[in-house]
């Protein structure tokens, strides 16, 4: 492939350990003209629907890069490494669900290889952290100019690894839906689109407490709670001044429904 300037790099490696540094460090070493962006580092340990989600809804806002994703709960178990090129980029990590996503946000899988060329890899490669000794050094490699078919054998896209489907019910007056993430402020992503609100009027009820449909989290009053779409397009659940995640008492994996209050 084209070399590129870009590198991103997401993870749930957090920020009090050397774990970030040392994969920037094998970049450096091995592509040192590129550029690392980094998406999050605070994705919660193992969390892979979380990781999935917040690359799938970033990625379209990079410039055309390779980006590596690690939320690994099976490192170093028979899960593949892979490589997976998309018209708008080529995303690097583990087999388990994380990429495609993402993939899809750029439009979908053109090839797929598995990471399994030693002349890519570290020269020792821990089984325990392969961020910095598979992930990383494939990166630094495809940026430089590396073509993917040469780290390892094609992947029939059809046999990747996918996540299960989010929750979402269409229910009269309203919606059952999965809650997909929770930001940095509280507020609470569903597992449904904006349109799907048009089903519940302008007041509905969110876990049975009133809310009331805006376009800003200032369309509520004080303390209130909105639904509204948020900037990846799906609806979203916002205390004007507060955090509806604490407020309704819901984390990733939980449901939430949606209904007309009358």
């Amino acid at each position: 492939m084209a070399p590129t300037a870009w590198i991103s790099l997401t993870t749930d490696y957090g920020l009090a350990d050397g774990f970030v540094a040392a994969c920037h460090g094998v970049i450096a070493r091995l592509a040192p003209t590129a550029r690392v962006i980094d998406v999050t580092h605070l994705v919660p340990p193992g969390d892979v629907r979380r990781g999935a989600a917040v690359l799938a809804q970033t990625v379209p806002h990079l410039p055309y890069a390779v980006h590596v994703a690690v939320v690994d709960p099976g490192v170093g178990t028979a899960r593949r490494g892979i490589a997976l090129v998309t018209p708008k980029g080529v995303l690097v990590g583990p087999d388990n669900g994380l990429l495609l996503p993402a993939a899809a946000a750029l439009g979908g899988v053109t090839s797929a290889v598995e990471l399994t060329d030693p002349g890519w890899l570290a020269p020792e490669v821990s089984r325990t952290f392969h961020g910095r000794d598979v992930f990383a050094p494939v990166a630094a490699r495809l940026a430089t100019g590396g073509a993917p078919a040469e780290a390892g054998p094609a992947v029939d896209p059809a046999t990747l690894v996918r996540l299960p489907d989010p929750v979402l019910r269409r229910e009269p007056g309203g919606f059952t839906a999965e809650v997909l993430t929770v930001d940095h402020f509280g507020n609470v992503q569903l597992a449904a689109t904006p349109a799907l609100l048009d089903e519940v009027g302008p007041e509905p009820l969110v876990a049975d407490r009133p809310a009331v449909r805006g376009r800003t989290f200032g369309d509520a009053p004080a303390g209130g709670l909105v639904l509204l779409a948020d900037s990846a397009e799906l609806v979203a659940v916002a205390v004007n001044g507060g955090r509806a995640a604490d407020l309704l008492g819901v984390a990733p994996g939980d449901l939430l429904t949606v209904r007309a209050s009358r």
